[in-house]
């Protein structure tokens, strides 16, 4: 009997395979497709805050509201996984095909910008319908203050820390598509993506894809005096709310963060996996 699953060397070769595909898609498709992925990870990351804004308000129960915020989030790669999107921290992981020789760097630096500016779509159109919605008045106004603090929290870190957080984020959220990659059924996928999500996100590392969404989200919500007046109650104050603006969410966090997602998946996962299982090989001729 087959099994249901691919073992390590092997997803190396699915890897490498799925790297051809994703440069390979037409460039409008893939854009759809990243727009999408945008939308998905933005609806973790609202729903994530919606069942946790409480626990997050309080240090005392702080931890235990990341723990269940990142119990909801896996949702977002599961669809992205298993319905179809294209987000840009997975994209790191052609780098397999690139390593291999079947795909060229600039196809490989192609994609991921398509795909980063295609995610950034999605995560601000999300952000946009949810200070519309009203759905921020929750709590007497709390949701709202929460995701204006952590907004500010985002862009308040220094470059270095927020590589880091990046790196070690796309370190775990690759090795759940990576292992996804092993699965050969739909069950296998949703328990391979939902425990290195639930880690990442309980340890608070820097997505920036999710970022794409909780950052616009908080300078989008600061257009509300009520919002703002929760967010104040909860120690943000008004040079950090001065601080969150559009150049500091691509500056202080966006570009940190997106540097660190790149090494943490395309070197410490596929660049790694790949070397341990095919270095030293003679690599195919490159053929994208």
């Amino acid at each position: 009997m087959d099994k249901n699953y691919y073992s390590p060397p092997e997803i190396v070769d699915v890897a490498v395979g799925v790297g051809i595909k994703k440069v390979s898609t037409p460039y409008f498709k893939e854009f759809l497709l990243a727009i999408l992925a945008g939308v998905f990870i933005g609806f973790a990351s609202e729903g994530s805050n919606m069942a946790a804004f409480n626990l997050l308000a309080d240090p005392g129960t702080y931890g235990l509201g990341k723990c269940l915020a990142g119990a909801i989030f896996g949702t977002g790669l599961m669809l992205v996984i298993i319905a179809g999107g294209e987000m840009f921290t997975g994209q790191t992981l052609i780098m397999a095909a690139v390593l291999e020789g079947k795909v060229k760097v600039s196809k490989m630096l192609g994609n991921w910008s398509l795909v980063w500016i295609g995610n950034l779509v999605g995560g601000i159109f999300l952000a946009y319908m949810m200070v519309q919605s009203g759905l921020f008045n929750s709590g007497d106004n709390l949701l709202g203050g929460m995701t204006i603090k952590i907004a500010v929290g985002k862009v308040g870190l220094s470059f270095m820390s927020a590589f880091w957080l990046g790196l070690m984020c796309n370190w775990l959220v690759c090795l759940a598509v990576w292992m996804s990659f092993s699965a050969k059924d739909i069950t296998g996928k949703i328990f391979a993506i939902f425990f290195p999500i639930w880690l990442f996100i309980t340890s608070g590392f820097e997505h920036c894809v999710a970022n794409m969404y909780y950052i616009p989200a908080g300078i989008l919500a600061k257009s509300n005096p009520k919002w703002v007046a929760a967010a104040m109650e909860h120690g943000v104050t008004p040079e950090k709310l001065d601080s969150l603006n559009w150049a500091s969410f691509f500056l202080n966090n966006e570009l940190p963060v997106t540097l660190g997602n790149i090494v943490g998946g395309g070197i410490l996962v596929a660049g790694y996996y790949w070397f341990v299982y095919k270095g030293g090989k003679k690599k195919n001729e490159l053929k994208i």
